[in-house]
């Protein structure tokens, strides 16, 4: 019986190139990935202690750049279906919307959603 060694090879040598890279290089490669394959996010949002807001099926949070692209802007901002109820279930009549929020005043939890 013949071994086929091509996909081995292949896997090593792209860990050798991902070892090879800076810490950015890794980082824009993995949320390539993320954008690819998509996180199923949840996005909590407090005011003091309660829980206000819950945002599920993020895919991903972004950070608002300038108008010529160079210099952040002190927002983040992504798509989720607004969780009304808070039961991280898309139940009729929650839709996925639009969310922004600022980097200076918002209390935020962001990770995967426990129930998938």
């Amino acid at each position: 019986m013949k071994r086929s060694f091509g996909p081995l090879l292949a896997l090593s040598a792209g860990l050798l190139l991902l070892v090879g890279c800076t810490q950015e290089t890794q980082n824009k490669l993995s949320r390539a990935v993320q954008n690819y394959t998509g996180t199923d996010g949840v996005l909590d949002v407090y005011a003091g202690e309660k829980l206000v807001k819950r945002f599920i099926k993020i895919d991903k949070i972004s950070t608002a750049m300038s108008t010529n692209g160079n210099t952040p802007r002190p927002y983040r901002f992504g798509y989720g279906v607004l969780d009304a109820n808070q039961n991280y279930r898309q139940d009729p009549g929650e839709r996925k919307v639009y969310f922004e929020f600022s980097d200076y005043s918002t209390s935020y939890i962001f990770y995967a959603n426990p129930m998938d």
